[in-house]
């Protein structure tokens, strides 16, 4: 028997108990216990990947498959008025469990604590766009 460091792998394990949604032989679905809203719910993968950016593909499809009906239910089940499908690579954008996970959270108002913000309008005026988009082009062709 492996034993793991992970808490998500030992959550899909079921060595530590979770508020279960869905289960298949790829996914797990289980409500976050430090949720943004009522009814945010984690994806993960069962195998151990360490962020969104190096997961396979299948798994990543898959992932984000579930995570869509979930955003479906909780739009129809809970009564949310929109949601957020959102996942974190690296700690710098705020992941703080190093194994691949979607974030699903329902939205019952745009007035709710959760933000995501933009750029201030001073800021977007030093951003060079043409150049970042020149970037990102060039990082396709690799």
């Amino acid at each position: 028997m492996k034993t793991t460091t992970c808490v998500f792998c030992k959550i899909a394990e079921g060595t530590i108990p979770a508020n279960k949604i869905y289960e298949d032989d790829h996914v797990l679905a289980f409500l976050d216990i430090q949720p943004a809203t009522v009814g945010h719910t984690l994806v993960i993968t069962k195998k151990h990947f360490d962020q969104f950016l190096s997961t396979p593909k299948e798994e990543m499809h898959w992932m984000m498959n579930v995570a869509q009906r979930i955003g479906q239910i909780q739009i129809s089940m809970l009564n949310a008025r929109g949601v957020n499908i959102l996942t974190n690579s690296y700690p710098a954008a705020g992941q703080t469990v190093a194994h691949v996970h979607v974030h699903v959270i329902p939205r019952y108002s745009p007035d709710d604590r959760l933000r995501i913000e933009m750029l201030p309008a001073s800021e977007k005026m030093k951003v060079d766009l043409p150049q970042i988009a020149e970037q990102l082009v060039e990082g396709f062709k690799k």
